[in-house]
């Protein structure tokens, strides 16, 4: 009688790439065992033997996300010349990737769990420091800014910070519900002619 075969490898990272998908389209609840087992080519119990349960499973797909999605908004944010600068470019490479065709519209971190069920709170505080961290990068940069002397010192760095993270969860939801990236350039257009004012 012949043995058993082994197990079919399969590429974790790839694997990875494929949940991180299904979880920015569907959102960490609408996102089924089912679904993610089938979108990563392997079954539900390669599935938890690799990644645990599914809350670990998207836990590492936010943080392949922010590593491959945020990596251009970082870059932004440190190599504008000034405060101003870096957080337009920062809210431009959004606009852009918020509506690349190649990806699912919007900000992974901001729709896959705005709301949920009791028994996912820690997802939601997870998310909520994730957002958190976002807002927190404006704040050092407007902070980098009054030290340049290009930002007032009469600025409240997180006001500002509190502001354009607030546009940039907007410039997501409005992706999701089918926003090209001229709307939201011409959102950009209007919360960045709102510096002079938000920053003194």
């Amino acid at each position: 009688m012949a043995g058993r075969g082994r197990p079919r490898a399969f590429d974790r990272n790839e694997a990875l790439h494929q949940a991180m998908r299904v979880f920015w389209s569907c959102g960490y609840e609408g996102a089924s065992m089912n679904e993610l087992a089938e979108a990563m080519g392997i079954n539900k119990p390669s599935l938890y033997a690799a990644f645990g349960c599914k809350e670990a499973l998207f836990r590492e797909a936010i943080e392949l996300y922010e590593r491959e999605e945020g990596a251009p908004v970082g870059e932004a944010l440190q190599n504008g010349s000034t405060a101003r600068i870096a957080i337009e470019a920062a809210l431009r490479v959004n606009a852009q990737s918020y509506t690349n065709p190649d990806n699912p519209r919007g900000c992974m971190v901001v729709i896959s769990a705005l709301a949920g069920a009791p028994e996912n709170n820690p997802v939601c505080r997870f998310l909520a420091e994730n957002r958190r961290d976002s807002e927190e990068g404006f704040r050092r940069r407007v902070e980098r800014g009054i030290a340049d002397g290009d930002v007032p010192e009469s600025a409240n760095p997180s006001s500002v910070a509190a502001f354009y993270a607030t546009v940039m969860h907007g410039l997501s939801i409005r992706a999701r519900d089918g926003a090209t990236s001229d709307e939201l350039e011409r959102v950009v257009d209007s919360a960045i002619a709102a510096w002079d004012m938000i920053a003194r």
